[in-house]
């Protein structure tokens, strides 16, 4: 059946959106009208062969794939390098057609599949330079034993793709095929690598804030922005990492003496970070002023007012540019995270670790995550893995789960690893120090299926690629942005520069094998000191001792800034502002025995939920080095923590279910806050005092058929609008959103002043106000002051202006109402939050923006969900947008450590991408009833859950 729409259609911005493009639309027209391949035989046979047995090129002995009745496959070899060359064979098996996809992405060569509309996207791709990144890392950082698997790995999908070609392969395939004779190439170990900095890119940090805090710049006086952007409240949420201290370049956890504390100098070489000084840093000045400059956010007393119209025209199209870059994992905003949290033994019901992880991604078609098992037959040096988990199809290795002896789940962290520069450049290159350096520069030729190949020239500064170049308004970027007098002449404009930790050659790929194999703590320690990028929270248990352990890791590579905090543009032509890890710097990346960790701690257990790591400063207890001034405002996480105190007081012990259960959390903070007040409102209207009755006796749970839910995210929504939306310059604001506003915005409001129209911007995936938990501390702030001019709204055609907070909540309250009447009807008794909260799993290149019928053939759902925005059940939503789910728990698992056989986990869809596949969405339905699936491990659970073998052979052996 049809979804439900929650928002006014507008044009969506690029992403995965822009993938889908007139010559393959065309070419899957056509191929109706063939018959050829959406015939029930053309589907079919792209399904992959999972019993008897194939020969496979390259096998040294025979490998087996045993999948469950779920399609899920647990392969069994003899040595490492059969074992990763199944892994890759079976991968493609399900999953070629995200694979081809993803690696032309991140390559810059989507044009080479989807034409000439790809263009612009592989222009900015290939000024990033992610494929020569990943080459670099693959010839000369990675170790040998990582080579030899990435090459196996190869080996196994080029086995697959022997003699094969559309239809043979995916349905999108066959289109490809019709279309322009597309034949897919052979895949390469560097095309695995690359995925990494794809990942490291929808997980980069804080970016999207530092162009969105430029912008409010514009409108907003910085006193404003700044009750935008309040303090992570330390004294109620509290951060993963409590007492720990940094003593002589090595952080020591609170009540650990020196177990488990030998990782190696990790990738930093310098001799310290950040200093922060438990202050939360603000930006007081122009760019390129001394930090005691003027408080006055980018513009002060001598920066005209036409400079701040010309930055918010040139930031805002830096956040067009990065709106169409396609985003595989989700949208990149406050409200995106995940959870993992992991309990000691002595509080679980089994007397071992219970680990539980579910990361919050973009919902997707096939989920981003493929379940697998890898095992040895016999553990040696030969064959030294046996372990099981979500797998990336891509790349080979386990990235998220268990073997034998660990287990480990992942959140992001959330350091600030990107900065942008503002670069002085002269036409013979670019202005540093007072000298005029030249553009390192390359040349790159984008091959266009249908039409001819482009050329294009990327510039680099020693800041890095100049992102600037890749738009027509961006070739202005910081033509009138404000600095400081002491800047230097402007010329015809400054451009921009990316600093990104990820554009650094790495070994990311390392650390996935050896947290593999990982056997202990110290294991896993050293494992993480690879995990460069993306910065990740690591948490860690293993069943040795009477209780097993538990453990936290913070790993990656966090700048060392010179001047500045990341949270504005700095001044490129200043080495004062470089990073000092840049090239003409020496002290690199924070280094690993700095960053923090934690080892059985007094309480128990451990949550990371995107919440502050540890508590900054450089008094007892604190940390001194900077990591980011942009964490997540903690809700998720001190919910958790309170269940979790919750279940384990007065001697309680937690169970695998109790696990599960947690996982499925719907209570909403910002509901228990407002609710009460919304209940004191005033209000005439019936209609309006008839929802306001469904508030009676809420417990703040957003289960899918609660129509007090549906109502009060209404409510929230609106208050949003009116309180803040309205007053965000147009850049932040929704696409299609559009009010009158005096002459440009940003002029006096005088009787000569003239109204205009103006019109929202920005993409639903960005659009601000997005309803996350930063949104939650600001009114949670402001709440208490009823006159703050926050809470004022113009007058309407029908109402007066509203000049206080309980006027502004009455208003959201009647517009909530007839909202709802408007998309649920006007009997409340048939109101639910499900019906306004939905999920619709879309294929991820014909199904966003192909034809009607072509979504209707390879989408599915919609599926009505309980859950919101920074709940434990993370089914996201931007409040700017409207009420559709746009990120979800990707995944969910629970790892038992006392028997690892009554693990259990679930995806988000199924193992195969194949559309009308058994296996497409199998387990959708019963991950939105927060249901899981039994994981066996081992083998004699694994062969009683088999339904299909396939036995891969040597190509010499016997049939």
């Amino acid at each position: 059946m049809p979804a439900n729409e929650t928002a006014p259609p507008v044009k969506k911005k690029g992403r995965r959106a822009r993938l889908i493009v007139l010559v393959l639309v065309l070419a899957l027209v056509a191929g109706l009208g063939y018959g050829a391949y959406w015939s029930v035989d053309g589907v079919r046979a792209s399904f992959p062969q999972t019993t008897g047995s194939l020969k496979v090129p390259g096998l040294t002995g025979t490998v087996d794939v045993k999948r469950d009745a779920h399609g899920i496959p647990q392969l069994y070899a003899d040595n490492d390098d059969d074992l990763f060359r199944a892994q890759g064979f079976v991968h493609a098996q399900d999953r070629f057609w995200e694979m081809d996809v993803r690696r032309h992405m991140t390559s810059g060569r989507l044009s080479e599949m989807f034409g000439s509309g790809q263009v612009e996207t592989d222009a900015f791709l290939r000024t990033l330079g992610w494929r020569q990144v990943a080459q670099a890392e693959f010839d000369t950082k990675l170790s040998p034993e990582t080579k030899k698997y990435l090459q196996a790995y190869a080996d196994g999908v080029n086995a697959y793709l022997k003699g094969k070609s559309g239809k043979d392969l995916s349905v999108e395939h066959a289109a490809l095929k019709l279309s322009d004779d597309y034949q897919p190439e052979q895949w390469s170990p560097v095309d695995s690598v690359a995925w990494l900095k794809a990942m490291a890119w929808d997980l980069r940090g804080n970016m999207q804030d530092e162009i969105d805090r430029a912008l409010m710049a514009t409108k907003l006086s910085q006193a404003q922005i700044d009750e935008l952007y309040p303090p992570y409240p330390y004294d109620r949420n509290k951060p993963i990492v409590e007492g720990g201290k940094l003593d002589g370049g090595k952080y020591t956890p609170q009540g650990v003496t020196g177990s488990g504390s030998g990782t190696g100098a990790g990738s930093g070489s310098g001799s310290g970070g950040n200093t922060v000084g438990g202050q939360t840093s603000t930006v007081t000045g122009p760019i390129g002023a001394p930090a005691n400059g003027p408080a006055n956010g980018l513009a002060d007393n001598v920066a005209a007012q036409g400079a701040t119209v010309g930055l918010r025209t040139q930031l805002g199209s830096l956040a067009d540019t990065l709106d169409k870059i396609p985003a595989i994992l989700g949208p990149n905003g406050s409200g995106i995270g995940s959870n993992s949290w992991v309990v000691s033994g002595k509080y679980t019901t089994t007397g071992k670790p219970l680990l539980a992880n579910d990361p919050h991604l973009s919902p997707q078609l096939p989920s981003v995550w493929y379940q697998m098992g890898l095992h040895c037959r016999a553990v040696s040096a030969q064959c030294q893995y046996d372990v099981a988990g979500y797998t990336f199809s891509g790349m080979p290795g386990v990235v998220i789960g268990h073997n034998a002896d660990i287990a480990w789940g992942m959140t992001n962290l959330g350091a600030d690893v990107t900065d942008l520069y503002l670069e002085q450049v002269k036409p013979e290159g670019y202005v540093y120090d007072n000298k005029v350096l030249p553009f390192t520069t390359r040349e790159e030729v984008i091959k266009v299926a249908g039409g001819d190949s482009k050329k294009i020239t990327v510039r680099t500064t020693n800041n890095g690629p100049l992102v600037s170049d890749r738009s027509e308004e961006l070739g202005t970027v910081g033509s009138r942005a404000p600095v400081a007098s002491s800047a230097p002449d402007r010329g015809d404009g400054y451009a921009v520069a990316l600093r990104w930790t990820a554009l650094d050659p790495g070994k990311s790929m390392d650390a996935v094998f050896k947290l593999d194999r990982a056997k202990t703590f110290d294991d896993f320690r050293k494992a993480a000191a690879d995990f460069e990028v993306p910065s990740q929270n690591l948490i860690y248990a293993d069943n040795k001792g009477p209780n097993g352990n538990i453990g936290y890791q913070a790993p990656g590579r966090i700048p060392v800034r010179g001047q500045g905090d990341g949270r504005m543009p700095a001044p490129g032509w200043d080495s004062k502002y470089a990073w000092k890890g840049a090239k003409d710097g020496n002290a690199g990346y924070i280094p690993q025995n700095e960053m923090p960790w934690d080892q059985n701690p007094s309480r128990g257990y451990i949550v990371t939920a995107n919440q502050a790591v540890v508590e900054p400063g450089t008094g007892a207890g604190k940390y001194p080095n900077l990591l980011t001034t942009d964490w997540g405002y903690g809700a998720r996480s001190q919910r958790i923590n309170d269940l979790i105190e919750a279940k384990i007081k007065d001697g309680g012990r937690i169970s695998t279910d109790d696990m599960r259960t947690m996982q499925m959390d719907n209570s909403s903070e910002i509901a228990a806050l407002l609710t009460p007040m919304l209940a004191k409102i005033e209000v005439s209207d019936p209609g309006v005092r008839a929802a306001q009755k469904l508030l009676d006796g809420w417990n703040y749970t957003q289960e899918s058929d609660s129509a007090a839910a549906a109502y009060f995210n209404a409510v929230w929504r609106n208050i949003l609008k009116l309180s803040f939306g309205d007053k965000m310059p147009k850049e932040l604001r929704i696409e299609g959103s559009c009010m009158s506003v005096v002459g440009n915005g940003t002029g006096p409001a005088d009787d000569l002043a003239k109204t205009v129209r103006e019109c929202g911007t920005r993409g639903s995936d960005s659009a601000q106000p997005d309803g996350g938990d930063r949104w939650f501390e600001v009114v949670r702030r402001l709440v208490k002051d009823e006159k703050s001019p926050w809470w004022t709204s113009p007058r309407t055609v029908t109402l007066p202006a509203a000049t206080n907070r309980d006027e502004l909540f009455a208003r959201a309250m009647r517009d909530a109402r007839w909202e709802l009447t408007a998309k649920l009807g006007k009997d409340q008794s048939t109101w639910s939050w499900g019906r306004l909260h939905q999920l619709t799993l879309k294929n991820q290149t014909i199904g966003t923006e192909g034809p009607g019928f072509m979504q209707w053939l390879l989408n599915r759902g919609p599926w009505d969900v309980g859950g919101g925005e920074a709940t434990v059940n993370a089914t996201g939503w931007n409040a700017s947008s409207g009420y559709g789910v746009t990120w979800v728990p990707s995944m969910r698992m629970v790892v038992n450590l006392n028997d690892l056989d009554k693990s259990r986990w679930i995806n988000l869809t199924g193992a195969s991408g194949h559309a009308y596949n058994a296996h497409y969405t199998d387990q959708t339905t019963m991950w939105a009833k927060g249901e899981l699936l039994e994981w066996p491990f081992g083998k004699d659970a694994v062969d009683k859950a088999t339904v299909d073998t396939l036995t891969l052979k040597p190509e010499g052996a016997g049939s």
